[in-house]
Parts: structure tokens; sequence; C-alpha cells
């Protein structure tokens, strides 16, 4: 399965690339993803929750780095999902933010078989993907993942992101704002 996504996120090139690029920040905003454990200076170690409650694990490691620019990777060894990818960092045309490009591969347990199973439970890829994206740009952008009041329980019951409602500042975040 090949999968491409982008986003834009209102902070410079260097920082959106420094936090993507320190692998353990990404189950902050990555939805199946339990842990990411650095084993080398380009190698880390994956751990991802499957459907039916199962994990999947993998070794990978980064074949191409560009400092603030791009990151490729690939699992290595016998990976439970064979993946590889690239990520770049482009400076968007306001010059103040950064376009993020995403560029995924990777073979789904169970084939076909497998894409139905986790399509029927609201696991398609590319809208995970989407997703991701969306909390990375919430992260960078406010430091948190928020939710609407329209979605109260925001994913609760698969237990992902802890969530609070969007809502307006308080008296006292307020005053701090003002004295920074």
């Amino acid at each position: 399965m090949e999968l491409t996504a982008t986003t834009t996120v209102r902070r410079s090139p260097p920082e959106v690339y420094g936090y993507w690029r320190d692998l353990e920040n990404l189950p902050t905003f990555m939805a199946h993803l339990e842990q990411v454990r650095g084993t080398g200076d380009r190698t880390s170690h994956w751990v991802a929750g499957a459907p039916f409650g199962k994990d999947v694990e993998w070794d990978a490691e980064i074949v191409e780095e560009v400092p603030g620019e791009r990151i490729a990777w690939r699992s290595t060894g016998n990976a439970d999902v064979p993946n590889a990818g690239t990520v770049r960092f482009l400076p968007a045309p306001d010059g103040v933010s950064t376009e993020v490009h995403v560029a995924l591969t990777y073979d789904i347990p169970g084939g076909t078989i497998g894409k139905a199973v986790a399509k029927y439970f609201g696991e398609e890829p590319h809208q995970q993907l989407d997703d991701d994206l969306r909390r990375f740009k919430q992260v960078l952008e406010t430091g948190e993942v928020v939710r609407s009041d329209g979605a109260p329980w925001g994913k609760r019951a698969r237990k992902e992101f802890p969530q609070r409602p969007a809502q307006p500042l308080s008296d006292d975040e307020l005053a701090k704002g003002a004295d920074a």
C-alpha cells in the first residue's frame, strides 16, 4: 500500500523537522504507535497497535537524512509490517510555516483481507495518515491535541489521546499571556 499526505504547520522547517526527527515524539500524534525507541543514531524499534488488540513490531533505519529538510527510512530484518517512507519539510510560501509531505509504503498483514478488516473497524490507512498529520499540526502549534465540544468523548473508547475540549482561555491564562 502506498500513502501520501501533506499538511502545513505554522512553525519553521528546522523546528518541525527537529520534533519529527526525535522519533520518540511520534507516538504523541500517531494514533496506532505505542512506542518508538531509539536503538542507535539512525536505528529504532517500533511497536504499533493492530486490529483485534494485537501489536506489531519492527526495527527501522534512517537511510537518508538532510537535516531540516528530509528523513527517509525503511524497516529492517523480519518486520511484522515491512515499510518505508520519506518525510520532507519545505518552507511554505508565507515564509513562516512548513509544508510537511509524507510518503509511506507498507505491506498490511493479511493482504486484501487484512485491508478489508481494518477498514471495517474504522482503520482506513489513508484516513489514519491524514488524522495523524492533523494531530501533528495541533501538537506543534498548540502543544496538545484538542477536540471540539461536538465530539465530547474524543477517541476515549479506543484510549488513544488524552484530549480536552477546545475552550477560551481562562482569565489566569489571559493574564499570563499578557505578561509574556
